[in-house]
């Protein structure tokens, strides 16, 4: 453990700013699962494409916050969308 004040103030963001990112992360992968699981079902394209609006904005804003890399995020993105849309060609 640090002696120093500053260095114990450190630990102290670091264990805040560990906790925040964890929870971005967790919100990230439920709102990317959401997607994938009404694109299983295949009964609402509408409502795919809200998910994916809210999924797309997550992994953006996780992406600003340099939660997840900037290439990653627009992987996820990517093939969310590509799913959406063979989804809607379908219907």
């Amino acid at each position: 453990m640090a002696n120093i004040k500053s260095a114990k103030k450190r630990a102290k963001q670091t264990i805040k700013k560990r906790q925040k990112n964890l929870r971005r992360k967790t919100a990230l992968k439920t709102a990317v699962k959401k997607v994938l699981t009404a694109v299983e079902a295949g009964s609402d394209v509408k409502g795919a494409k809200v998910l994916l609006r809210d999924a797309e904005a997550q992994l953006s804003r996780a992406k600003g916050k340099r939660v997840i890399h900037r290439n990653t995020a627009r992987r996820k993105i990517s093939r969310l969308a590509k799913r959406v849309a063979q989804l809607e060609r379908s219907a």
